[in-house]
């Protein structure tokens, strides 16, 4: 027996430890199905744990531990259908300020809106009015020559009159409703428009250009022309809806009871598809953003899709995004057009319910002919707007997701304003940069801790391998990304303390990618300075060496680029950008690979041009050709984000460092 207590203590022990166990683990998984709402119900309602175990998600950690299972998971449960109504007051706050929003930024325009909101009400009214006009007509007819044909052509004159007006006012309202939607859209891309043009760079980077025209044409279409007709549909059956209770229930109460009491049917299958097809129309409209974004990148880069031999993977890349699109959209329009059907349903039971109804009360004498047939119309009526608000559902989830869409770019910040900074009158070329620290992204680290003096006139040439951060310090010098930490001070001045305008004009810049927009040669060369003479047009071509080529296309410089320069070659678009800053002629240069499309003919005639307009003027000089940059008064060698190296050509040979093996790579 003394041999068996012990066994006994220990298995209590083991029993013991074994329910701790189980405790700990139920806790963890209570905490992990919950997630983030049960931990801040947690800490902002432990105050309230006394409660009980059917109270809310206010008990604290400890407590959950001693509940049982079953306890545990009636909690959950609460928590989990507090999430989800949070979840739809989000949404339903969201789409409201999406309303909201797109009516604000229509504004202007909001008498036309208020016009069709008044012929709308009136036409409703005289809708409403023909029913009962016509079912005093009906009993004007008793029955074979017992006819009062008086009161008959009295109430056949006001149908006329009613109907004659009615279309009026449809065609009244459709002008004001057109009116309003090309309008508001027009104002729409404006805004946007503006947007793209105010926002940082980072934004621009960050996104798919095809995507982001996608925003600006179809969401727009969407958002303007959706929320008005569907707002329309919603409020002119609204009141339909309520001025046909009203015409009722002054004509008979029992048949208008009968009627109102069938409507919920309608509005509940309304509601419970609406919720599941939002989160798709969602998912729809970002589906054909990417599309579009992976057409726009495939129309612009088809030469090199060609060249590559990529057609067949493009498509199946395609068809993959096309097949997400389909899916998506096929469940969310399988589901918005369900609700029509179950309406149209239900509203042809109503009309078979008044007209069975109808008959029992006509039998007994309780209503004539006529009223019958007004509430046979009223009834059609009364299930016409649940129809029309049904039908309009998809389109009103397709706004909302345009809308979001839209205002996803709206809602981003500006570039910090430059109204309270001066501008910068005078520029020596002088910069100095003062311990830099940038990343586009925060968790990947690229320019760190980066300084640098650069006096007037002085011509520096940025080498590296790819991806070192050369184009990225060309990016801060011009503010199109402002620095993490740190300053860039330029002739003096604080480049944050400048305007960016003022700044950006003291720059010429020709890039390794060449940009020309839909207008004549001289246009484009003109850019920079619209003012400018022909002469003077046709003198800076002739220093980039692009005069001899102009002047043999068919119009000389009157020539139209078309397409962003697909009418000329890449070695013109790069002689035409160089002619752009030879004609601006600025204090300062940057010449990011920018004869990289030139042969070396012509590339020699250009570096002569160069050479000629960087005298006394500060310039910086990306380059890949190491041959190009030798004469260059500093030469700073990057890599990974920071100088590793810095002198003239035979300075940096005479170290035999980074700079002597990028040179030896190229010419061994």
């Amino acid at each position: 027996m003394k041999d068996k207590k012990p066994n006994l203590q220990n298995k209590k022990l083991k029993i013991e430890e074994q329910r701790r166990l189980r405790t700990e683990q139920d806790e963890k998984l209570t905490i992990s199905e919950v997630g983030a709402s049960v931990v801040s119900g947690v800490e902002t309602n432990v105050a309230g744990a006394t409660e009980g175990v059917s109270g809310t998600a206010g008990h604290s950690l400890v407590q959950r531990a001693n509940l049982s299972k079953a306890q545990k998971l009636r909690l959950i449960n609460q928590d989990v259908r507090r999430q989800r109504r949070n979840e739809r007051k989000i949404q339903l706050k969201d789409s409201l300020t999406s309303i909201v929003k797109v009516f604000k930024i229509a504004k202007a325009h909001q008498y036309l809106l208020w016009l069709t909101i008044v012929f709308d009400l009136i036409g409703i009214f005289m809708e409403l009015c023909i029913p009962a006009v016509l079912g005093k007509a009906i009993d004007c007819i008793v029955g074979k020559g017992n006819v009062n044909f008086s009161s008959l052509l009295t109430y056949i004159s006001i149908l006329a009159g009613l109907i004659v007006l009615s279309a009026l006012e449809k065609w009244l309202e459709a002008v004001f409703t057109n009116l309003y939607c090309i309008r508001a859209s027009k104002t729409f891309r404006s805004v946007l428009f503006k947007k793209y043009s105010n926002v940082p760079l980072s934004v621009i980077d960050n996104n798919q250009h095809g995507d982001l025209l996608d925003r600006m044409v179809n969401d727009i279409e969407d958002a303007t022309s959706g929320f008005l007709d569907s707002i329309q549909s919603v409020f002119s059956g609204s009141v339909t809806i309520i001025g046909t209770i009203v015409f009722m229930l002054v004509l008979n109460v029992k048949m208008a009871a009968i009627i109102i009491a069938i409507t919920p049917i309608s509005l509940i299958f309304t509601v419970l598809i609406a919720r599941r097809s939002r989160v798709l129309y969602t998912k729809m409209a970002k589906a054909q953003g990417q599309l579009s974004g992976y057409m726009e990148e495939y129309v612009s880069g088809q030469r090199i899709v060609k060249a590559f031999g990529y057609e067949n993977k493009a498509i199946e890349e395609y068809d993959k995004i096309n097949h997400e699109f389909y899916v998506v959209s096929e469940k969310a329009q399988f589901l918005s057009k369900l609700v029509g059907p179950i309406t149209r349903f239900i509203n042809g039971l109503v009309y078979g319910v008044v007209g069975l109804f109808g008959s029992i009360f006509a039998i007994r004498g309780l209503m004539s002919v006529g009223l019958i047939s007004s509430f046979l119309t009223y009834a059609n009526s009364y299930g016409k707007p649940f129809s029309e608000i049904s039908d309009e559902i998809s389109e009103i989830q397709e706004a909302f997701a345009s809308a979001r869409r839209i205002f996803e770019v709206l809602d981003k910040k500006d570039e910090p304003s430059d109204a309270k900074l001066k501008d910068l009158e005078v520029a020596d070329g002088s910069i100095s940069i003062e311990h830099a620290y940038f990343s586009y992204v925060p968790n990947q680290k690229l320019i760190q801790d980066l300084n640098l003096e650069v006096l007037p006139g002085q011509k520096v040439a940025i080498v590296g391998p790819t991806g070192c951060g050369k184009s990225t310090l060309i990016n801060l010098l011009m503010r199109f990304y402002d620095l993490n930490s740190g300053k860039i001070i330029f002739s003096g001045e604080d480049t944050t303390k400048i305007t960016r305008a003022s700044l950006r004009t003291k720059f010429g810049m020709v890039l390794q990618e060449s940009w020309l927009f839909t207008g004549t040669v001289a246009e484009n060369i003109a850019y920079g300075k619209p003012e400018a003479t022909q002469e003077e047009i046709e003198a800076a071509a002739k220093m980039a060496g692009a005069h001899e080529f102009i002047t043999k296309m068919k119009n000389g410089y009157k020539t139209k680029i078309e397409d962003g320069g697909a009418n000329v070659s890449q070695g013109q678009k790069q002689l035409l950008c160089i002619a752009r800053i030879m004609l601006m002629k600025p204090p300062m240069l940057i010449l990011d690979e920018a004869t990289s499309n030139i042969d070396t003919n012509t590339e020699m005639k250009i570096q002569e041009a160069f050479n000629t307009i960087m005298k006394g003027r500060t310039s910086f000089i990306i380059a890949h050709r190491l041959s190009t940059i030798t004469n260059a008064d500093i030469i700073l060698v990057m890599n990974k984000g920071n100088v590793v190296e810095k002198g003239n050509h035979n300075e940096l040979m005479a170290k035999k460092g980074f700079y002597y093996q990028l040179y030896q790579s190229q010419f061994s």
